[in-house]
């Protein structure tokens, strides 16, 4: 969909970790999973599809074997799948690494602690500690078995939400998969995707370098 400098990579990897705090995911390891499942979608080699997986849970642990296998070396991909990714080894070891992650969680917790005014209020903590594998589990589970489409597809994929604040455009799935190159995850006139906003202004003022969409 885009360009970007090696230094705004770099400032993207970090604004990530911060983002993602516990759950950090590396963007390079996650740019292959989702290209492989657009390559392999609803079958054996997706990383994730409730088509094959009978449960959401051995969906996500399925996801996260792909994923060590891919960040460990485990496995070798084809160039289809790591062409023009953006990759730093180093700051992914420290960003993924149990301390990394333990350092967020006991942040939250603190933060908990001085600024909530009720009880029930730690109960969003869970959300805190684990917001990527949920944020993909809604996505990659019920947004391939319930919602709407806009197009016919070669796959179970679908738009979730009608009006997605939530996942910020991302349910907008059957969408997607149609329209894959498209930064513009909406189609209709009511699928608003917010992040599109954004990385239209990101391209105004060089951020990154938006490519042509092909039709």
């Amino acid at each position: 969909m885009f360009e970007m400098s090696k230094t705004w990579e770099k400032i993207f990897f970090i604004g990530s970790w911060v983002g993602q705090g516990s759950s950090y995911l590396s963007p390079y390891v996650y740019g292959a999973l989702h290209r492989q499942h657009h390559a392999y979608t609803d079958t054996e080699l997706d990383p994730h599809s409730p088509s094959y997986d009978e449960t959401m849970m051995k969906m996500m642990l399925r996801t996260r074997d792909v994923y060590n296998n891919i960040l460990f070396g485990r496995t070798e991909l084809e160039e289809q799948f790591t062409k023009n990714l953006p990759k730093w080894k180093a700051f992914d070891a420290m960003a993924g690494s149990w301390g990394s992650r333990i350092f967020w969680g006991l942040f939250y917790i603190g933060f908990y602690m001085i600024f909530a005014t009720q009880p029930w209020m730690y109960l969003l903590l869970p959300v805190h500690f684990l917001m990527g594998p949920i944020h993909g589990a809604v996505i990659n589970w019920f947004a391939h078995k319930y919602g709407y489409t806009n197009f016919d597809v070669n796959n179970t994929s679908k738009n979730l939400l009608p009006l997605d604040f939530l996942m910020l455009g991302e349910s907008y799935h059957n969408n997607h998969h149609k329209r894959g190159n498209n930064p513009n995850f909406g189609f209709k006139w009511f699928e608003l995707d917010p992040v599109y906003g954004i990385i239209r202004v990101f391209d105004a003022v060089g951020i990154i370098r938006l490519k042509a969409v092909e039709s």
